[in-house]
C-alpha cells in the first residue's frame, strides 16, 4: 500500500467525553459570535507557520511520485502561512490563511506549526508493575529475551481491575500530552482466559483499536505443551476475547510461535472476524513478515531481520510495516533498516511500543528522532510515518490527515516546523491536542 490509496474506513470511534469548555483555556484565542451549539461551532486556527496535511497534492514540495524516492520532494503536503477550520469533530477546510472563511470562533497558532495527532498503532498497555532490575541489568550488558515477559504477567494476573484501568489511564494522559490522538493497545500480558479477556475489556473503554495478544509467548501454564497453549488461544479464549477486539496478532518469534503456529492462531482469529496484524522478524530472520503478506494481515512490526523477498513482499502488498525504534533503543538491539523499506515503496508506520520490558516510552516525538538519527529517515518521512502511516497500520482514513472530511485530531507545536521533533529532540514541543474537535492537552 502506497500513500495516496487510503484504506477502508472503519466506523467511527465514540464521542469523547472531553469537556469542550477546555478550548477556552487556550490563552491567545477569541470567540466572534455564539451562532452554533458546541457540538457545530467552526473555530478558525490561523497564523499557522506550516500546516501539515499528509495530501501530497497540496501545497509546496509534492512528491515525484506516490511512493517515498531518495531526493524526492515531501509527502507532507505542506501549507506556508496557513489556516485549517474545524466544525464539530472533522475538519471541512484548510488552505491559505488569506482565504479562510467566516467562522464562530479563531484561535491564533501564534506562528507555529500544525499536524494531526500523532497515531500509535503499536502498544502494550495493560500491565502491572514494571521491569527497571530488568533494563538495569540488560544496560549492564545481558542481552534482551522474551523471558522478561513472564516478569509482567505474573503482576499482571495479581493486578485488579481498578489497577490495570489506573495504569492504562496514566498511560493514555502520557500520550495525549505528546500529541498521541489515537492509539492501539494489545493485551498479551494475562495468558488465561479470565486475564486475557478483562484486559481487552478494560482496553476497549478507551480505544476502538483493540488487539488480541493472547500468543504473546506460550503461557508459563503450559511449559512443556505449546501445543496445547496454540489450542487454548485458537479456541476458549479466542471465544471469551474476540468480542472486544478489533485486530488478533501474535509473537512469531524464537522461543514464542513458529510460522506454523501463528498462521494457525492468525486464521482462527480471522474467522472469529478479527483482522491479523503480526510481530514479525523482531529478534531473527524468520516467516513472519511473509506470512503477514499472506494472510494480508494490516501491519508486521519490527521488521529487524529482512530478506530482499521479504522486501519485495511487503512493497507489493496492503501490509505496512511499523517500526519501533523505541525497542531497539532500549535493547541496544539492531536498528531497523527503514531506507531500505522506504526506497523499495513499502508503506512505513511509526510508533513507540510501550511496554513494560522493551520499550518504555509512551513520546512518538521521541520516536520520531530516533527514526530520523538512527534510522536514517528524513524528518518528513517520519512525521508521514508516524501519522498517516499509522493510521494505514490501522486501515484508517478518518486519521493521520488534515484535509477536509478527516477527524478534527491536530497538534500544535511550539516551534515554526515539524523539523523540530528531531532537530529538537527531548524538548516538550506539543503546546496544544485537539482531539474530535476538542482541545483536550
Amino acid at each position: 500500500m502506497t500513500p495516496g490509496r487510503p484504506p477502508p474506513r472503519p466506523a467511527p470511534e465514540p464521542a469523547p467525553t472531553a469537556d469542550q469548555a477546555t478550548e477556552d483555556a487556550m490563552s491567545n484565542a477569541t470567540t466572534v459570535s455564539p451562532a452554533h451549539s458546541a457540538s457545530t461551532a467552526s473555530t478558525l486556527i490561523t497564523n499557522i507557520a506550516a500546516l501539515v496535511t499528509n495530501d501530497p497534492s497540496l501545497g509546496w514540495g509534492s512528491p515525484r511520485s506516490s511512493k517515498f524516492e531518495s531526493g524526492g520532494g515531501s509527502p507532507l503536503g505542506l501549507i506556508q502561512d496557513a489556516a485549517v477550520v474545524i466544525e464539530g469533530d472533522h475538519v471541512v477546510w484548510t488552505g491559505d490563511q488569506s482565504k479562510a472563511p467566516a467562522t464562530d470562533n479563531r484561535v491564533d497558532a501564534g506562528g507555529r506549526a500544525v499536524l494531526p495527532g500523532f497515531v500509535d498503532s503499536h502498544s502494550h498497555l495493560v500491565f502491572a508493575g514494571d521491569r527497571t532490575q530488568e533494563f538495569n541489568a540488560r544496560m549492564s550488558g545481558r542481552a534482551y529475551s522474551a523471558g522478561g515477559i513472564r516478569t509482567t504477567v505474573a503482576a499482571t494476573r495479581a493486578a485488579t481491575d481498578a489497577e490495570l484501568e489506573a495504569g492504562l489511564t496514566r498511560y493514555l494522559a502520557e500520550a495525549l500530552r505528546q500529541g498521541t490522538t489515537t492509539f492501539e493497545t494489545k493485551s498479551g500480558y494475562g495468558l488465561t482466559v479470565e486475564d486475557e479477556a478483562r484486559a481487552l475489556r478494560i482496553a476497549a473503554a478507551h480505544t476502538d483499536e483493540v488487539t488480541y495478544l493472547g500468543a504473546h509467548i506460550v503461557s508459563p501454564d503450559y511449559p512443556d505443551d505449546p501445543a496445547g497453549y496454540v489450542s487454548l488461544v485458537t479456541g476458549e479464549m479466542l471465544d471469551a476475547c474476540a468480542p472486544y477486539a478489533r485486530w488478533i496478532d501474535v509473537f512469531c518469534e524464537k522461543g514464542a510461535f513458529d510460522g506454523d503456529q501463528a498462521r494457525a492462531i492468525l486464521t482462527a482469529g480471522k474467522a472469529k472476524g478479527l483482522h491479523p496484524r503480526i510481530h514479525a522478524n523482531q529478534l531473527s530472520y524468520g516467516p513472519g513478515v511473509q506470512l503477514a503478506v499472506e494472510l494480508d494481515a494490516a501491519s508486521a512490526d519490527h521488521c529487524t531481520h529482512l530478506t530482499a523477498e521479504d522486501v519485495d513482499a511487503l512493497a507489493n502488498s496492503r501490509t505496512v510495516a511499523t517500526l519501533l525504534p523505541g525497542a531497539e533503543f532500549s535493547t541496544r538491539a539492531e536498528w531497523p533498516n527503514a531506507r531500505r523499506l522506504l526506497d523499495a515503496g513499502v508503506t512505513v508506520a511509526l510508533s513507540t511500543d510501550c511496554n513494560p520490558g522493551s520499550s518504555f516510552t509512551s513520546s512518538v516525538p521521541f520516536c520520531i528522532a530516533l527514526a530520523v538519527r538512527d534510522m536514517r529517515m528524513t524528518p518528513d518521512e517520519a512525521v508521514w510515518s508516524a501519522t498517516a502511516g499509522g493510521a494505514a497500520a490501522l486501515r484508517r482514513e478518518d486519521i493521520g490527515r488534515l484535509t477536509p472530511g478527516a477527524r478534527a485530531d491536530l497538534i500544535l507545536l511550539d516551534a515554526p516546523s515539524h523539523v523540530h521533533l528531531a532537530y529538537r529532540p527531548g524538548v516538550p514541543l506539543v503546546s496544544g491536542v485537539w482531539r474530535r474537535g476538542t482541545r483536550v492537552a
